[in-house]
């Protein structure tokens, strides 16, 4: 792993795309209308004069368009730093690389967060739901915008993962490749039972007031509790064991319902640090979309897959016990069953769901030899487009 390369892209900055300007309007699957629709998002890279080289780059639920480089005044950098970059997995010396806010998140894309321009506030539960298949219906404005006829890849880790699959079915002849990430065709039982913890334990707190808590006291505990939650399936019972095991925090006293242990302490740590970024609404609402979300959607796969050209590379890691690796195995059975070109790869890892975060070095050569291989297939061998210093500063 290059430790701390995503410095060579520097500072980044985001950008806004909005469409569906009044009178206009969005229409969402529910055949609700909504608009103005704004979309944050951030480019790295160059898109080369044939605009071939464009990869999506589609984030997990709690995510944002912040996958690489440094935001001004600020230390840490995107959440994919070690993916993204020169030399790296996606090349931002060969690759133009895409990354957006989802369609009802809380980091500059509309949401239950943003103005209801009918009354001047937050839309608070007055948001109406949105999809998977809505969040991509957004992106592909923003591809539009940008000029970008075909995107060489679309790419997702979990629920990036499902906007990745979603942009297959629904445009597949935009997409000449998908990388799914640790990701499903559908939530199981098990998977929505732990969302639903989650949305139950914010929705508890008395400062959530029906979703009305813009202006006043914010439902803290409730959405630190479910993050908590979350933060629990992202790991496994070997990585917590090696970070944590039984160690206790220096002075705590004992029996007491404090956090004594370590990964009690680390999950309020989580839990409080997740409140300062991310709005309770949009938690609602992002892991509902999650949760409705099944491709087939009681069609047999052969319907709704048939006819699509773009190749799909799957990866699974073997310790995520949340999107575990059948599920990618299912995904790629129902492409073959469909005479879609996919492949499945199970990578060893002892992390668990967080593992695409982490793990990088067997990622990085999977990806960098599948995307030029679709490259070289779709649009011919090309060299790489010369970097651009001013961009790099």
């Amino acid at each position: 792993m290059q430790k701390h390369s995503a410095d060579r892209i520097g500072i980044v900055e985001t950008q806004y795309f909005t469409f569906a300007h009044p009178p206009d309007k969005f229409v969402l699957e529910d055949m609700n209308g909504i608009g103005p629709v704004t979309l944050a998002y951030e480019t790295y890279g160059e898109l080369n004069e044939e605009r071939t080289n464009a990869v999506l780059v589609l984030h997990a639920l709690t995510g944002d368009a912040h996958a690489a480089g440094f935001h001004k005044g600020q230390k840490a950098p995107g959440w994919w730093h070690d993916m993204i970059g020169p030399g790296l997995a996606f090349d931002t010396g060969r690759y133009f690389v895409i990354c957006s806010n989802v369609l009802g998140g809380c980091a500059g894309s509309t949401g239950p967060s943003s103005l209801n321009p009918e009354t001047q506030k937050p839309w608070g539960l007055d948001f109406p739901l949105v999809t998977i298949r809505d969040m991509v219906n957004a992106q592909r404005h923003l591809i539009k915008h940008l000029g970008i006829e075909k995107l060489l890849a679309v790419v997702g880790g979990s629920m990036g993962g499902m906007q990745a699959l979603q942009w297959a079915v629904s445009y597949p002849h935009r997409v000449a490749s998908a990388i799914l990430i640790a990701t499903t065709w559908e939530h199981t039982p098990q998977q929505i039972a732990f969302n639903e913890a989650g949305r139950q334990a914010l929705m508890a707190d008395p400062n959530w007031n029906g979703g009305d808590y813009y202006g006043k006291r914010m439902p803290e505990k409730g959405l630190s509790v479910a993050r908590m939650i979350g933060h629990i399936t992202y790991m496994s019972d070997t990585s917590m064991n090696e970070k944590f095991g039984r160690r206790t925090k220096d002075g705590a006293k004992p029996f007491k319902f404090g956090p004594k242990f370590e990964v009690e302490n680390y999950l309020h740590y989580r839990g409080y640090d997740f409140v300062n970024r991310f709005d309770p609404n949009s938690y609602l609402y992002i892991t509902k979309a999650a949760d409705y979300f099944s491709m087939a959607n009681y069609t047999p796969a052969v319907k709704f897959l048939q006819g699509i050209r773009t190749k799909l590379l799957v990866i699974a890691f073997s310790g995520d016990w949340l999107y575990p690796p059948y599920q990618s195995q299912q995904i790629v059975k129902m492409c073959r069953s469909a005479g879609v070109d996919a492949k499945c790869r199970i990578l060893r890892s002892d992390y668990g769901h967080d593992a695409f975060l982490v793990e990088f070095e067997e990622q990085t050569r999977l990806y960098r030899r599948f995307l030029k291989k679709v490259h070289d297939s779709t649009f011919g061998p090309k060299e790489p487009p010369a970097l651009i210093k001013s961009f790099y500063g």
